[in-house]
């Protein structure tokens, strides 16, 4: 008698003959309403290949991907000019700019695990097994999403695993924003704000976004700004009108706008140009301040006003870098069996790797809306 038998008392596990696997060791292989387990894997696999095709609308809108550890950017542009020509002279010649900064990103392995004992699997219906996996894909999303608005909100530097600085937007740091269009910019130069008033006003609206327009993230024919902002923020927003005083004293300079998919409303005077879309990029657009569009989300804390400049999802002109592995097999969200391979939906591993970091310092800013002290970021769930 083996070592094996003697622990079993001399009987085999249920299933385990001589040695060999037969199929009695597939304890269950259907769910209770009679759909094959491995229908349902492979109905999560398909799930997960257009999960990964779309990311959360916010997180396309702030963000791109790249297999970089990090990205060198320009800080400086050459003011170079024409020279009078001569006859026998020959012009200086010119240089593009060397003062590149090394912007870095993280990178971080995530797991989520599902188990089931067979019991359950043999009990439950496909729908109650597949709600396992709309959960794990919703944790999935809640982590991508929060991971990339910490990044934005968070104005404190990190390091990643090869030293490269993983920067914030402009955080009053030394480093001064390369000049536009003539205009120069300092050292320190802030893109975490404090509004120094208890509820938000218009000109907290107008000052945050004209730190980004002012670097040129909006002046492209294909770019937008778009305010984020929690419905409480929103609430007041929508009643600003140009030239009446709102909070704190501000008078605002422009008339707030109901976009096209807004409820019908009574407008006594004619609106002028064009109104805001009712969507962008499938995200619902509440109406518009000046050039800039608002978005109202719950996923954006309460008492902070985020404005980004956006060439749509995943453009390299976005604020935010998304690092994904090298390999494509290590990109995306995965599904993994687990130490039963046999029956991969027992035991199953949800797995992500990647990281973020802030390509463009000056494409967006936040306001955080109190009377006094420093900016203090939010903790956003993930």
């Amino acid at each position: 008698m083996t070592a094996i038998q003697t622990l079993w008392n001399g009987r085999l596990p249920f299933g385990a003959e001589d040695g060999y696997s037969t199929e009695t060791d597939a304890l269950v292989s259907v769910s209770a309403d009679g759909v094959d387990l491995g229908v349902i894997w492979e109905q999560i696999s398909a799930a997960l290949s257009a999960w990964n095709s779309e990311r959360g609308a916010i997180v396309n809108l702030l963000s791109f991907t790249t297999t970089d550890t990090a990205s060198a950017v320009p800080q400086g542009v050459l003011n170079a000019s024409f020279e009078v020509a001569t006859e026998a002279g020959e012009p200086v010649s010119q240089r593009l700019p060397t003062n590149h900064l090394l912007l870095g990103y993280d990178f971080e392995d995530y797991d989520f695990r599902t188990a089931f004992t067979w019991k359950f699997l043999r009990s439950a219906t496909a729908q109650q097994i597949l709600a396992q996996a709309n959960f794990a894909l919703e944790s999935d999303q809640k982590l991508v999403q929060g991971t990339v608005l910490n990044r934005i909100f968070d104005n404190t530097a990190t390091e990643n695993e090869w030293s490269a600085v993983v920067y914030p937007l402009f955080n009053a740091d030394n480093i001064a924003p390369a000049p536009y269009l003539g205009k120069t910019f300092s050292a320190p130069h802030n893109h975490y704000l404090v509004s120094q008033g208890a509820l938000i006003d218009s000109g907290d609206l107008e000052t945050t976004a004209k730190a980004v327009r002012e670097h040129g993230y909006s002046a492209a024919p294909n770019s937008q700004l778009i305010g984020f902002v929690n419905p409480e923020e929103l609430d007041i927003i929508s009643s600003f009108k140009a030239g009446v005083e709102n909070n704190n004293g501000a008078v605002a300079r422009h008339d707030w706008i109901p976009s096209a998919g807004a409820p019908a409303y009574l407008q006594p005077e004619n609106i002028m140009g064009q109104i805001a879309p009712a969507t962008f990029n499938g995200l619902k657009v509440a109406g518009s301040y000046g050039d800039v569009f608002y978005i109202a989300s719950d996923f954006i804390p309460e008492g902070y006003l985020l404005i980004a400049a956006t060439d749509g999802p995943n453009s390299q002109n976005n604020v935010c870098g998304i690092r994904i592995h090298p390999q494509p097999q290590y990109q995306n969200l995965r599904q993994i069996p687990g130490l039963v391979n046999a029956y991969p939906l027992q035991d199953s591993f949800f797995q992500r790797s990647f990281g973020t970091g802030i390509r463009h310092r000056g494409a967006a800013a936040v306001m955080q809306i109190k009377a006094t002290g420093s900016y203090v970021a939010p903790e956003i769930a993930r």
